[in-house]
């Protein structure tokens, strides 16, 4: 029973992309492909503000002499680094392959997956929510983010197609995994909404979502190609605290 406290605001998140997913596949064969498009743009700049808006929480952030915004920046670019070392980009394509493969998927599966899977795990929400979740049985935070992403994959499905539902898989094993593991953090962040290394990992995580906005701008302009690696940028989800916690030393 403990686990499933912990773990409840997962479990509601998981259900309503499965839900929107649902919905949109049942509404994107009906929209013409100049709709389609708008809906991306409309996309792309939501998810452009939202990134944004979590990159401002770098404001006013020190890591001893370094400024928030620094942290970040080196944070991404040897996220960046070991993230191409590791294909990481690559490895979330060919997952995303997999599944279409043996659910005989077609259309943009694999793109819809990643998408969906990057824009819903990143963030604040996420990540806050997740430890509250595990640390004080509270899941609201999660319940409003589950609220917001069934909204989301109805839309990225009518672009994309059933891919957006899979990204429930990573919703599972991510936030799942931070709520579990968010009990033995209960000295260490006695406040994750204000914890310094966690508004680092959001502010680095608001760089990120702006990448994926301008991919789903790029994508509703017919620029595909020119997309930003954002997968390959992953890391710097992990290595922002410890370079918080070298600069402090």
């Amino acid at each position: 029973m403990d686990l499933l406290e912990r773990t409840s605001g997962t479990w509601i998140n998981v259900l309503t992309v499965i839900a929107g997913t649902a919905l949109g596949l049942l509404l994107g064969g009906r929209l013409p492909e100049r709709m389609s498009r708008t809906l991306m743009q409309v996309l792309g700049l939501t998810t452009l503000y939202i990134g944004i808006s979590m990159a401002l929480s770098l404001e006013g952030l020190r890591s001893g002499p370094l400024p928030g915004v620094i942290v970040a920046l080196v944070s991404l670019a040897l996220g960046g680094v070991a993230g191409e070392a590791l294909r990481l980009e690559e490895r979330l394509a060919e997952l995303g392959e997999q599944l279409r493969r043996r659910l005989r998927g077609s259309g943009r599966f694999t793109e819809g997956f990643v998408t969906a899977s990057l824009l819903f795990c990143i963030g604040p929400m996420a990540i806050i929510g997740s430890l509250q979740n595990g640390l004080q049985l509270d899941p609201k935070t999660l319940i409003l983010k589950a609220t917001l992403d069934g909204i989301a994959a109805v839309a990225l499905t009518g672009v994309y197609g059933m891919g957006v539902g899979f990204s429930a898989i990573i919703i599972l094993l991510l936030q799942g995994s931070m709520s579990l593991a968010a009990g033995g953090l209960a000295g260490a962040l006695p406040d994750p909404a204000r914890d310094v290394r966690v508004l680092l990992v959001t502010g680095a995580g608001g760089l990120m979502i702006m990448g994926i906005g301008l991919n789903l701008l790029l994508s509703g302009l017919g620029l595909e190609d020119r997309r930003i690696r954002v997968g390959s940028m992953l890391p710097a989800l992990l290595i922002a605290p410890l370079v918080h916690v070298l600069a402090t030393l």
